[in-house]
C-alpha cells in the first residue's frame, strides 16, 4: 500500500479539534481489525485442553492444529498490500470481515479435526489481512502530530480483543460448570468459545461502511474531489486542499507500486532497512509473548492451578496487558519509540527469567512450590506488562513509519509475514518444549529479550515526529 505524504508547511500536522473526534472514530473503526486479530488470536486458549481430549491427540499434533491459522496469517499479511493497492482499503477490510465471520461458524461446528484446522488457516489469512491493512490504513489518514498515539490504536484494539476473548471464555467456562467439554447451548463450550467471534466480526464489517477510503488510494485511481473531501474531514479546512492533493499526487508520482522486486540489495539479499524491521517482527515473536495468550490456561494448569482459575488469570494477564498499552499510546509521541522498547527489553528480561526460576522447581503434590507459584504468577504479569508497554505498541508503529515511501508497502508486508512466521515457530513448539523442560524454555525467551536490546541500539532509528517523506 503506497502511504504517501504527510505534513506540508502550511500545518496539515495538526487536526482542528473539530476533527480530531472524527478522526479517532475512523481510527479506532480500523483498528477494529486488530480487534478481531487479538480476539481469534487468543479465544483457542479456552478450547486447548478440549481439543487435546475431543480428538485425543499428543502435544505435537495439538501444537499444529493451535499454530496452522499462523500459516495463514502469513499469507494474509503478505498478500493484503496488493490486494488493498487493487481494490481499497475499504473493501479489504470489508472481505476480512467475511472471512472472520465465516472462520467462527466453522471453527464453532467441525466435523474433524482437519476440518478445524483449516477454518483456523481461514481465519488466519483474515488476522494476516488486518494486521497489515489497519495501521498502514492509519497511517494515510491520521495527521502526523497524532500519527503515533492514533497508530497505537491498532494495538489497543488487539489486546482489549485478547482480554474481551479471556473473559468471555472464563464466563463460558463457569456457565458450563467449569468444563471445556461441558454442554452449552447444544454445543460443547469450547465451540461456544470459537463462535461468539462472530458478533464483533459481523460488527468490524458494518463499520467498514461508516468510514472513509484512504485519499492516497483515492488519488491513485483519479478520484482527487473525493481525496480532498476526505482531507478536509480528517485535516480541517485550514489547510490548502489543492497543495495538499498535489503533494500527495506529486510524491506517488515520483514512486512506483513497491515490489518484492524492491527489497533486494545489499549484502544479504533484502536492504538493510528490511531486515531491520524484520528483525523487529521477530523479536517480537521470540520472547514468547504469544504462548502468553495461546497457551497459559493450559501452562497454569500444567503447575498445579484449578482449570476456573487459570482462566481468571489468563483473564488479568489480559488487563496487565491493557495498562501496558495504555502507559504506550501516552508515551510513544512524548519519549519516543525506541525508548520504550529499550525499557521493555529490560522489563521482559527480569519477568522471563524470574519464570525460567520458578518453573526450574520440581512439582510438589502436583503443584509448584507456594514462593514458586507466586514469583511465577507474578513475573508472568511482570513480563506482559512490559511487553505491552513497549514492543507491542513500538513495533507496529515502526513498522508503518520506518520504510522509505518507495518500499513501503512491499517492506511492511514482509516483516508483517516474518512476525507470523516467527508467532507460528513459537506457537508450535511450545507444547514440546514444555514437555521437554519448561525452565530452559522460558531460559531461551529471556536470552531473546536480551538480546533485543543490542539490536535496537545498533540498528534501529527513531522515528517519532518525522513525516512518513521524510524516511526516505
Amino acid at each position: 500500500m503506497t502511504s504517501t505524504a504527510q505534513a506540508s508547511q502550511s500545518g496539515a500536522g495538526t487536526a482542528h479539534p473539530e476533527h480530531l473526534g472524527h478522526v479517532i472514530f475512523i481510527a479506532a473503526a480500523a483498528a477494529m481489525g486488530g480487534f478481531l486479530f487479538g480476539y481469534d488470536s487468543s479465544v483457542i486458549n479456552g478450547a486447548v485442553e478440549a481439543i487435546r481430549t475431543r480428538y485425543d491427540i499428543g502435544s505435537a499434533a495439538l501444537a499444529q492444529v493451535i499454530a496452522v491459522a499462523l500459516i495463514g496469517c502469513a499469507i494474509g499479511a503478505a498478500t493484503a498490500g496488493r490486494i488493498a493497492d487493487r481494490i481499497g482499503r475499504i473493501r479489504c477490510m470489508q472481505i476480512s470481515a467475511v472471512l472472520f465471520t465465516v472462520s467462527a461458524v466453522g471453527s464453532a461446528l467441525p466435523f474433524a479435526l482437519w476440518d478445524l484446522a483449516f477454518w483456523r488457516i481461514v481465519g488466519g489469512f483474515a488476522i494476516g489481512m488486518a494486521s497489515v491493512i489497519g495501521p498502514a490504513y492509519i497511517a494515510e489518514v491520521a495527521p502526523p502530530a497524532y500519527r503515533g498515539r492514533l497508530g497505537s490504536f491498532q494495538q489497543a484494539a488487539i489486546v482489549i480483543g485478547i482480554a474481551v476473548s479471556q473473559l468471555v471464555n472464563w464466563g463460558l467456562l463457569n456457565a458450563a460448570g467449569g468444563d471445556q467439554r461441558g454442554e452449552l447451548m447444544g454445543l460443547e463450550a469450547w465451540q461456544v468459545m470459537l463462535g461468539v467471534m462472530v458478533i464483533p466480526a459481523v460488527l468490524y464489517g458494518l463499520l467498514s461502511f461508516a468510514i472513509p477510503e484512504s485519499p492516497r488510494f483515492l488519488i491513485s485511481v483519479g478520484k482527487h474531489e473525493r481525496a480532498r473531501g476526505i482531507l478536509e474531514e480528517v485535516e480541517g479546512g485550514h489547510i490548502d486542499l489543492d497543495a495538499r492533493v498535489a503533494q500527495i499526487e506529486g510524491a506517488m508520482k515520483r514512486e512506483h507500486k513497491s515490489t518484492f522486486k524492491d527489497l533486494l540489495g545489499g549484502s544479504f539479499f533484502f536492504k538493510p532497512i528490511v531486515w531491520v524491521g524484520i528483525g523487529l517482527s521477530v523479536f517480537q515473536q521470540f520472547v514468547g509473548i504469544n504462548v502468553a495468550f495461546y497457551y497459559s490456561s493450559t501452562l497454569w494448569q500444567s503447575v498445579g492451578v484449578d482449570p476456573t482459575d487459570s482462566f481468571l488469570y489468563s483473564f488479568t494477564t489480559s488487563i496487565i496487558n491493557i495498562v501496558g498499552t495504555v502507559i504506550a499510546m501516552i508515551f510513544v509521541d512524548r519519549i519516543g519509540r525506541k525508548p520504550l522498547a529499550l525499557i521493555g527489553s529490560v522489563g521482559m528480561v527480569i519477568g522471563l527469567g524470574l519464570e525460567a526460576w520458578a518453573f526450574s522447581y520440581d512439582l510438589v503434590d502436583g503443584k509448584l512450590p507456594a514462593t514458586q507459584g507466586w514469583v511465577a504468577l507474578v513475573a508472568a504479569h511482570v513480563f506482559v506488562l512490559f511487553f505491552a508497554l513497549s514492543w507491542g505498541v513500538v513495533v507496529w508503529v515502526f513498522l508503518g513509519e520506518m520504510f522509505p515511501n518507495r518500499i513501503r508497502a512491499a517492506a511492511l508486508g514482509v516483516a508483517a509475514s516474518a512476525q507470523w512466521i516467527a508467532n507460528w515457530a513459537i506457537t508450535a513448539s511450545f507444547p514440546s518444549l514444555a514437555d521437554w523442560n519448561l525452565s530452559a524454555t522460558y531460559v531461551i525467551y529471556t536470552v531473546f529479550a536480551a538480546l533485543s536490546i543490542p539490536f535496537v541500539l545498533k540498528y534501529v532509528k527513531e522515528t517519532k515526529g518525522k513525516t512518513l517523506e521524510e524516511m526516505g
